[in-house]
């Protein structure tokens, strides 16, 4: 599928072009990150997950691009599947919160990821979707293990901002693809989620910390 002119095999060609001489710049944080589209409606309902906060957040959750497929006003909703979906069922779930580990009720969390096949929906909104964070600053997605495409080990992309935060565009990945990682320059150890599984599903969390506006 492509956007804009833009397939995955040509992103995949302009990476393995000078990566050396571009890897630095192209994706630093905030290279190249559309704002948020969305109100911020307040924290949603108490989702009863739970979720301690870390010890310690600081430094805060690192910055990545956001790459070419992105699609704003995504559907709000926690179960990213749809009729037809494959793949295996994934739950992400995890907490927004401040550098001083105090909850961002009410924060957007917006993801978006390819298929099992590593394809992404670019006429709909498969494996698109945004939430807001409840009081205690948690969310919960359901949907599944992205697949990998040319030049990537697979990846969620996601956008966190709360009402009196700076706009995190990001990208989150898996821990037990050391081989896919080790080949994706773009990765990051800090932006690994603790991953398992539980009930037939593989669970992940990951906790963003949001730097103050």
């Amino acid at each position: 599928m492509s956007k804009g002119g833009i397939t995955r095999r040509s992103v995949a060609a302009g990476l393995a072009v000078g990566v050396a001489g571009t890897a630095a710049t192209l994706f630093l944080a905030g290279a190249r990150s559309t704002p948020l589209g969305y109100d911020f409606r307040g924290p949603a309902a108490d989702r009863g997950l739970g979720l301690a906060p870390p010890s310690n957040c600081t430094p805060g959750t690192i910055g990545q691009t956001e790459g070419p497929y992105y699609t704003p006003s995504t559907p709000r909703r926690a179960d990213l599947r749809e009729p037809g979906s494959g793949g295996e069922p994934l739950v992400l779930q995890g907490l927004v919160l401040t550098p001083d580990c105090r909850p961002v009720p009410g924060a957007v969390v917006d993801l978006w990821h390819c298929d099992e096949r590593g394809r992404y929906d670019n006429s709909g909104f498969r494996y698109r979707g945004h939430q807001f964070a409840d009081s205690a600053g948690a969310f919960r997605f359901e949907t599944i293990r992205p697949g990998h495409y040319t030049g990537r080990t697979p990846h969620f992309h996601v956008k966190v901002q709360g009402a009196r935060t700076r706009l995190l565009t990001t990208q989150l990945y898996f821990p037990d693809l050391d081989e896919a990682n080790r080949r994706d320059f773009i990765y990051r150890q800090g932006l690994a989620m603790r991953l398992g599984r539980a009930g037939g599903a593989w669970r992940a969390r990951f906790d963003f910390v949001l730097a103050p506006a």
